[in-house]
């Protein structure tokens, strides 16, 4: 391998890491626009100390969870030890010679959090932030990396011949699982659901949530881009035409189909497109020419108001759309690969079928476990008097915006 390769590799390698780094500033924003104004503390303290607890738990026991670097129990479970150690050797010689060991793990610790954080905003505004961080620390510390090891880290669903370039299962649809367990024991808000129908709470700032998805959409650049493990030009500048394909095309269906649904033009409908459409071409933006992507991006767009309205029906409620934009569109875009890619066909959308039912399953299931036993403990649910004044206030002393001492005494309207 060419020195001078192997640097360039690894500098697109770390540029990415940082752009992917930048999703998280963008989950805070959008989260923080689609959540009422008594809760922005709340939101603003889950998103930042995910982050930090991502990192960590991956440093102590995830990355190794997830790349340990043989085959145990089958392909289902791997594991390698606590901590980072470097491996022995030249350098040059780790990952093909594409980056080095530490870059290896910062740019995946990146993506530890984000399964979190998808259920950091599904279960918005009336969860306790303790039992809330507990989860966060049990689920990136053990559920996504050994998903994760299933395909990413060589195990079974590697073998059975399982795709998922950037993670539409591995990542979003894990996550978009966890969340729809969360919510289903945690309940919905208060007064979102009456004898008269489905009352909408708006969130308090769209400007704000506009900011995080073009965040989100910038950093998705680094997230498929990374993905290609080096700065291979044709398959780097591939990755990011089929990206922003999908998500224009998710913005446009989402107009579109909400506009039929609605009589409406709803801004929160069209963000949701656009994070629907990269969530499904996340799986195979490597694989997918232009109309592809479009056609991927564009039927993510359609779901969304349909999933949205599905899911208010049912009475799950979810105040920033994760389950319909994460789960469902990652589902979605799962089996586009079975579809559209250049392994497309039925015997590949049947391999595609179990990949992304075996790991929403488990991660239904282990969040659910996790959530109910601290149900039983710690209690999960704000009271209804916290619920009302909002958590800010009860949770943080503090509100995120120069209201007078009266209103925070008395607590935020709803």
């Amino acid at each position: 391998m060419n020195e001078s390769i192997f640097m360039t590799n690894n500098l697109w390698m770390m540029i990415s890491t940082i752009l992917v780094f930048s999703m998280h500033l963008g989950f805070a924003t959008l989260e923080a626009g689609l959540v009422q104004k008594k809760n922005v503390v709340n939101i603003l303290f889950k998103n930042t100390m995910i982050v930090c607890i991502g990192l960590l738990t991956y440093t102590v026991i995830g990355f190794n969870l997830m790349y340990p670097g043989a085959d145990y129990a089958g392909g289902f479970f791997g594991f390698s030890g606590f901590g980072l150690s470097v491996p022995e050797g030249n350098p040059i010689d780790y990952a093909g010679g594409n980056y080095t060991y530490w870059t290896d793990f910062i740019f995946q610790g990146m993506f530890a959090a984000t399964c979190a954080t998808i259920v950091s905003g599904a279960v918005a505004e009336r969860i306790k932030l303790m039992p809330f961080l507990i989860f966060s620390v049990v689920f990136v510390a053990f559920c996504y990396p050994i998903t994760g090891f299933w395909q990413w880290g060589g195990g079974w669903l590697k073998e059975a011949g399982f795709y998922d370039f950037a993670g539409s299962t591995l990542v979003h649809a894990a996550g978009g699982f966890a969340a729809l367990a969360a919510i289903l024991i945690l309940g919905p808000r208060r007064g979102k659901y009456t004898a008269h129908g489905i009352r909408p709470i708006p969130g308090h700032s769209m400007p704000l949530a506009t900011i995080g998805v073009f965040l989100l959409w910038f950093g998705w650049f680094g997230f498929n881009g990374g993905s290609v493990l080096s700065a291979n030009p044709m398959a780097v500048s591939l990755v990011f035409v089929t990206t922003s394909l999908a998500a224009a095309a998710g913005a446009v269906t989402a107009l579109f189909t909400s506009y039929f649904l609605f009589k409406s033009y709803d801004l929160s409908m069209v963000l949701n497109g656009i994070l629907g459409g990269l969530v499904a071409i996340t799986a195979g933006a490597d694989q997918m020419s232009p109309t592809d992507a479009i056609v991927i991006g564009g039927i993510a767009g359609i779901i969304i108001p349909f999933s949205v309205v599905f899911f208010d029906k049912i009475k799950i409620d979810d105040p920033v759309g994760a389950t319909s934009v994460h789960m469902v569109c990652g589902v979605w875009g799962t089996l586009a690969v079975g579809i559209f890619g250049v392994k497309g066909g039925l015997g590949q959308l049947g391999i595609q079928f179990m990949g992304v039912a075996s790991v929403g399953v488990f991660s239904f299931v282990a969040a659910f476990i996790i959530m109910y036993v601290l149900k039983l403990t710690t209690g999960i649910r704000v009271s209804e008097e916290e619920e009302i004044k909002g958590l800010d206030v009860c949770e943080h002393e503090m509100s995120a915006y120069a209201d007078s001492p009266a209103e925070q005494m008395a607590g935020f309207k709803m």
